[in-house]
């Protein structure tokens, strides 16, 4: 196990690299084969918008923390400033997320936009542009976390992210999502005409992102490109064979981009339409097992009928808080863990908290002899 007497000493340079470090902009001069590979032996530790139990989300301290701690791939949400940068933001509003309500000078900006049906009032992304949004810092999300680091982290942009999984001293996956197409193509337009699918696909491109699942290519430089859009995945199946996963929220939600509910597209059928496009799925927790007065309540057949057509299934989200943690977990994130692992078969998990979730495949399943 690692020792983390020196935490303190590493969060101060973390945060100071967020501030000051220069991002490269070509991959780290490391030879590939002194990188230790990914490990794919056991369910992939999915860094969920980096360790953001920790961190605020989706910055650069964030993505270091989740790297150091054994993440196997850093997840983002990509969405398009008003210059149309692509940055890592999962909120198309700045709300809850940056100290944009202490900039005065972007009083005005704030506005109404209907997304996915419903009217929302507040900072967006598409509004700003890159310089603008450099200048915001980042804040927690949930005031129960630590609020130390507010402010002391920029927003970063989707190069600068994956600078940061190709600058690491072992082989690190990202994971981004094509976060909000509908709405991101609606408001924000590209000189060149095309839309933010395409920009998204450029941008990997440009960094020597291709292969299929497991191909010498993909270890190399491992990526699943994620979305809740399916209308997005089949349309860049025409321009790269990256592997895709197809995001899956409530039952009774309608996917943004279609007129089906996510209870729709779950189907047989639908599985069988999307295989030929996605290597898994990555549906919200409670699709998979039922809850009821927050114990777990009944297994659906969603893993079983998944993977009897390959595909892998990634869900979505485990925290360490005791408000996230069903009673039958007892408040212990390590019994969440061995039931998700060991009973339902998942194939990875999305977690705000990498290390406990690294610690406790490293004590149950480690990748080499202690």
């Amino acid at each position: 196990m690692t020792s983390y007497g020196f935490i303190p000493f590493v969060i101060l340079l973390i945060i100071g690299g967020c501030v000051g470090r220069q991002f490269p902009k070509l991959p780290s001069k490391l030879d590939d084969g002194d990188r230790q590979p990914l490990q794919t032996s056991r369910p992939y530790n999915l860094a969920h918008r980096g360790s953001n139990g920790e961190f605020p989300e989706e910055t650069a301290a964030a993505y270091m923390r989740a790297i150091e701690e054994g993440a196997d791939f850093i997840e983002t949400d990509i969405l398009a400033s008003k210059d149309g940068v692509l940055i890592c933001s999962h909120d198309v509003t700045l709300d809850d997320t940056t100290d944009i309500a202490n900039h005065s000078q972007f009083a005005d900006r704030k506005t109404t936009y209907e997304v996915q049906g419903v009217n929302i009032t507040g900072w967006f992304v598409v509004d700003f542009t890159l310089e603008e949004l450099k200048l915001l810092g980042t804040q927690q999300r949930y005031n129960f976390r630590d609020q130390q680091y507010n402010g002391k982290s920029p927003i970063i942009t989707f190069d600068e992210y994956i600078s940061i999984a190709l600058d690491a001293k072992r082989v690190v996956g990202i994971y981004p999502e094509i976060k909000n197409p509908v709405f991101i193509n609606k408001h924000v337009k590209w000189a060149d005409g095309k839309k933010y699918e395409d920009k998204f696909v450029e941008t990997l491109k440009k960094y020597g992102y291709k292969g299929s699942y497991m191909s010498k290519e993909w270890l190399k430089q491992p990526i699943f490109i994620q979305s809740f859009a399916p209308t997005s995945l089949t349309y860049i199946a025409n321009l790269t064979d990256l592997p895709k996963v197809f995001l899956t929220d409530d039952v009774t939600i309608l996917t943004e981009d279609t007129n089906q509910t996510y209870w729709d597209i779950t189907s047989d059928s639908y599985f069988d339409f999307i295989k030929d496009y996605v290597v898994g799925i990555g549906p919200w927790k409670d699709t998979v097992v039922t809850t009821k007065d927050n114990y777990l309540n009944e297994v659906t057949d969603l893993v079983a009928r998944a993977h009897a057509r390959g595909l892998q299934v990634h869900p979505y989200t485990f925290r360490n808080e005791n408000s996230f943690l069903h009673l039958d977990f007892h408040q212990d994130p390590y019994v969440e863990y061995d039931y998700w692992i060991n009973k339902i078969g998942i194939d990875g998990l999305f977690t705000d908290f990498t290390g406990s979730l690294h610690k406790f495949q490293e004590w149950t399943s480690p990748l080499s002899p202690k």
